[in-house]
């Protein structure tokens, strides 16, 4: 199995709002930048967004390090979270519905053809890749922005 580097972030203006996402690939030293967004969206949506498009762009079963600021995102996959709320009809507890089921379901599936190891990082910190990331998020979050005006 090939071994990537998957560096993401997502971002909003406004929660909800424009937002986008901004993810990197990395392979043997070299890298693709990947991007987009939506109009209407929140933050959450767009962390899951940029995993996903970076997992997605993948062409076979790789083993993945993923590097992302978004506790969100880490924790519900590293500790579980996710497959317990998918195991309970995507609810989070008996009153709660967890929130973006559809994003989850397709991260949970991805997460199945590929080994993903999860790396949380400090956002907003000069972590390098996360910086850069961060500026494809914002950058496609005013895209949006000004389309909506």
């Amino acid at each position: 199995m090939k071994r990537i580097e998957l560096f993401t972030d997502g971002a909003c203006s406004g929660n909800p709002g424009p937002g986008g996402w901004g993810a990197i690939l990395r392979y043997n030293g070299v890298e693709k930048e990947l991007s987009g967004g939506e109009a209407n969206t929140t933050n959450n949506r767009m962390e899951l967004s940029a995993v996903i498009y970076g997992l997605k762009a993948l062409k076979e079963p790789c083993r993945v390090a993923l590097y992302s600021d978004s506790q969100y995102v880490c924790n519900a996959l590293k500790l579980g979270w996710a497959k317990k709320w998918r195991q309970n009809g995507w609810m989070r507890n008996k009153k709660e519905p967890a929130l973006n089921p559809e994003l989850w379901e397709e991260l949970l599936r991805l997460c199945d053809i590929h080994e993903v190891e999860i790396n949380w990082v400090k956002g907003h910190a000069g972590h390098p890749e996360n910086e850069r990331c961060d500026r494809l998020a914002v950058a496609q979050s005013r895209r949006y922005a000004e389309q909506s005006i």
